[in-house]
């Protein structure tokens, strides 16, 4: 059969020096065909510096459907693109009651990846694997309940293996504590 090239909108090339995973054609179709935003004005990063997202008590949008499927697919393109999980994750909270400020913001994450389209993950050959991980915690990013977001990756060698973007169970009360649950959480994925 030979070597893989494609599966379920992943895109595989090997070489001699590794393999190269990305889904170009997936995050092309979601653009040009799904929301005619192929040729859009690009961003440079997936989310604004200063914007906080926060359920408001106004009207649903009208196109709340178009919304849920463009963070669905957002979703599915996180499997190589580890740059835009934190961001998807943090618009995927509204997904019952998303008004036009979601809407915008999940529009600026395929700004974003307009003008990322070759972006994946390299997994190069190595004879170093060592498992290395690094956690981080948002304190009180979620303005809806004060709750902190733990993120954290790893990689296995120069290759990132699993990553990770998850609101915390509990409300911290201080910086701390959050950090404490976010380092906890990852040495959990570690072991």
């Amino acid at each position: 059969m030979g070597l893989l090239h494609y599966f379920l909108g992943l895109q595989v090339h090997q070489t001699e020096e590794g393999i190269f995973l990305l889904q170009r054609k997936y995050t092309r179709d979601l653009l040009n065909i799904k929301f005619g935003m192929l040729n859009c004005k690009l961003a440079a990063t997936p989310m604004s510096i200063s914007e906080k997202l926060q359920q408001v008590n106004e009207e649903e949008l009208t196109y709340a459907k178009r919304f849920r499927s463009l963070v669905g697919g957002l979703i599915y393109l996180t499997h190589t693109r580890p740059d835009i999980a934190y961001h998807v994750g943090v618009i995927s909270r509204f997904m019952q009651q998303p008004s036009k400020v979601h809407y915008g913001a999940a529009k600026r994450v395929l700004q974003y990846i307009s003008g990322t389209l070759d972006f994946g993950i390299w997994y190069s050959k190595t004879d170093n694997f060592r498992l290395c991980g690094y956690t981080y915690s948002d304190w009180a990013s979620s303005l809806d309940d004060i709750r902190s977001v733990s993120t954290n990756v790893f990689t296995l060698g120069s290759s990132v293996v699993t990553w990770s973007s998850k609101m915390q169970a509990t409300t911290s009360l201080s910086t701390s504590e959050a950090e404490y649950i976010a380092t906890t959480l990852a040495a959990c994925q570690a072991v």
